[in-house]
């Protein structure tokens, strides 16, 4: 039995795949401590991991002052968490071992306590996975959009950041990459090699295992029996950019009172009672068992997060992406690449062109056939249950 050591900040979007992943873990007889914010702590708990935690407003308060308008302020935002992370994480594991260390890699400098403890490193990437080469260019192209005003500014504030990150805890950051992306001599992708963009650019450390679906550890208070054997289309805008009353108004001129079922989910932070008069067709719940309920779907309208979009074409559902923020337009635009789905803009747009690129992708037998394949592509290739199998091989070659 090996101690590993889990370092996770992130979103829903980043902890749902490692769930999977630390239960068949445990299951596997390691042990493993994981880091994150306190609202996670019960569904982490629920795998048997050991739950620690760090202050994410803290974490949150600290990164955003970094700045929101550029890549580079992000970046330098990731940097400005390493006073709250660092110190919060080594604190908490004093006088314990650890076998190895597996991180985020966009969140909880991974990479940098990685350095520190002197640790055996896994990346943990739920996001398309970026090489160097890729990534420089990206941060080269965004970069041109910066006024010259602010360029030398951030630049400078990166630079200062990553000399204290030297000073106070003697790790070496060589470039923006290191902090965005938190390299490591293994890399799980929850993907696959088929989905991922350039997908042939990556060597063998970077392990494309799927999408990582397991059952969710929370009580769903959601009636299944309402939508079998009625084929519904599913709306949601995931769990973070979800205040959006006007577009599920919009749902209801799109869909309201055909012979289609319609599910809404509307997050936690829209009250039902806001949305006026619900159509007959529609269940409108604040929050829905997304896996279950894409089971017996035969449409997805989604803001394109890389859970919803994974799980949509795991269960066989062809995609209406509108995408939010963050990589969302990357991960839509690669849908309707493979052509498993279509792409709108939130902005301006009418209830006629969304019940219009519904009929338009529902009868359409290209984008079942599409579906159908990368499903395949999906559920081949092993999940969870792969990316224990990579950890175990990559604990032999470190004689863990």
């Amino acid at each position: 039995m090996a101690r590993v050591l889990f370092i996770n900040a992130g979103s829903e979007g980043h902890i749902n795949p490692t769930i999977g992943v630390v239960q068949e873990l445990i299951t596997r007889g390691e042990e493993v401590v994981y880091f994150t914010i306190e609202a996670f702590r019960e569904r982490i708990e629920k795998t048997g991991a050991t739950v620690r935690t760090l202050d994410g407003q803290k974490f949150i308060k600290a990164f955003i002052s970094g700045g929101r308008n550029y890549l580079l302020e992000r970046i330098n935002g990731l940097l400005l968490t390493a006073d709250i992370v660092i110190p919060s994480v080594l604190e908490q594991i004093e006088g314990e071992h650890f076998d190895y260390i597996i991180h985020d890699s966009m969140f909880g400098c991974g990479r940098l306590l990685a350095q520190i403890l002197k640790l055996p490193a896994i990346n943990s990437c739920t996001s398309f996975a970026q090489t160097k080469v890729s990534f420089d260019k990206m941060l080269e192209q965004l970069s041109k959009n910066i006024p010259a005003e602010f360029v030398k500014e951030i630049n400078d504030k990166h630079q200062s950041l990553t000399a204290m990150v030297k000073e106070k805890y003697d790790v070496e950051i060589h470039s923006p990459y290191e902090v965005f992306c938190n390299p490591a001599p293994l890399t799980i992708c929850y993907t696959t090699k088929e989905f991922q963009p350039f997908g042939e650019a990556f060597d063998q450390t970077y392990k494309f295992i799927g999408p990582s679906i397991s059952t969710r550890l929370i009580q769903e208070n959601f009636d299944l029996t309402a939508i079998k054997g009625k084929r519904p289309i599913y709306i949601s805008l995931g769990t973070v950019f979800n205040q959006a009353t006007d577009f599920y108004k919009l749902c209801f001129k799109a869909f309201g009172n055909t012979d289609d079922t319609v599910v809404m989910s509307i997050g936690e932070k829209t009250q039902i009672s806001d949305l006026g008069e619900i159509p007959k067709n529609f269940i409108v719940k604040n929050y829905v068992p997304q896996t279950e309920v894409l089971k017996y779907t035969k449409l997805f309208i989604t803001h394109g997060g890389m859970n919803s979009t994974h799980e949509g074409l795991y269960y066989g559902v062809p995609l209406i992406v509108i995408p939010q923020s963050a990589d969302q337009p990357i991960i839509a635009g690669q849908v309707a690449n493979i052509g498993a789905g279509i792409k709108l803009q939130m902005l301006g747009l009418t209830a006629n062109q969304l019940r219009e690129a519904a009929d338009y992708v529902l009868n359409n037998p290209s984008f079942h056939k599409a579906v159908s394949n990368i499903r395949e592509s999906f559920q081949k290739s092993g999940g969870y249950h792969q990316a224990v199998d990579e950890i175990f091989e990559f604990k032999s070659k470190y004689d863990i």
